[in-house]
């Protein structure tokens, strides 16, 4: 009987300490997951950051080792200019996403007339679309989503400034909307370039960025636009889908919520 219950009792331990850690591992899957994911931003970010750095650094080392003329300081001065602007857009960028409070933007949720947004990011938006001879045409219903709306505006400025970077001059962008039952699907059409499947599940990823397949022409930026408009569609309980084809462009399409 004492052999007995000594087997069942290492039996029960055994099946216990099994069960005890496979409940461990999947309740600290979730908190692996996101250290794994901080630390990944971190180094990406880190990258990002000393990039501009290590080019300033360079430059001006080679330059107080010889005697520049004042052309050659002015080129020095406003290669180091356009560094500086780039370690302002990543600032900024990482700020916007530090500054994503769910739980404070949700709680200022209101009726926002989504025609009166996409207006202003519009005429925000004209004189870049003017510098590449890119025609936008918004053709949106009057129709109003429960949400924040310099977040909202902000969703609708990450798209169309995309769309605007990577159409080719004399090309035409289209805006749209199709209203649904409980939703409302704001629709970014560009003629441009197009992404490669292979790197649509990765373009709103934080730091990501699909240049080499949208073509030759280098675009500035540090991939964060699209990492941010995912997020403010969501805290929207909304989503973002893609649809692109090489060569015939790119039609992004954000789903918010209507008001009820």
């Amino acid at each position: 009987l004492l052999n007995g219950l000594a087997a069942l009792n290492l039996v029960i331990l055994v099946v216990g300490g099994g069960l005890s850690y496979l409940l461990a591992r999947r309740t600290l899957r979730p908190i692996q997951d996101s250290l794994e994911a901080q630390q990944r931003f971190t180094a990406d970010a880190s990258h990002e950051l000393r990039t501009p750095l290590t080019a300033m650094r360079s430059e001006i080392e080679v330059a107080l080792r010889s005697k520049l003329t004042a052309a050659e300081a002015k080129q020095l001065l406003q290669s180091n200019l356009e560094e500086i602007d780039k370690l302002e857009q990543l600032a900024g960028g990482l700020l916007q996403l530090a500054q994503t409070d769910p739980t404070k933007l949700r709680g200022e949720f209101k009726p926002v007339p989504l025609k009166l947004v996409v207006q202003e990011v519009v005429r925000q938006l004209k004189p870049a679309a003017k510098t590449r001879q890119v025609t936008v045409q918004a053709d949106i219903d009057e129709v109003s989503v429960l949400g924040d709306r310099a977040s909202l505006e902000q969703l609708v400025t990450i798209l169309l400034d995309n769309a605007i970077k990577y159409s080719p001059e004399k090309s035409t962008i289209q805006l749209s909307t199709d209203i649904g039952s409980k939703n409302v699907a704001v629709s970014v059409i560009d003629h441009g370039r197009g992404i490669k499947a292979s790197d649509l599940p990765y373009i709103f990823n934080r730091f990501y960025r699909a240049d080499p397949s949208r073509g030759k022409e280098q675009i500035t930026g540090y991939g964060l636009g699209l990492s941010i408009a995912k997020i403010i569609a969501e805290l929207h309980r909304g989503r973002i889908d893609v649809i692109s084809t090489p060569g015939h462009g790119s039609t992004f399409t954000a789903v918010i919520p209507t008001v009820n």
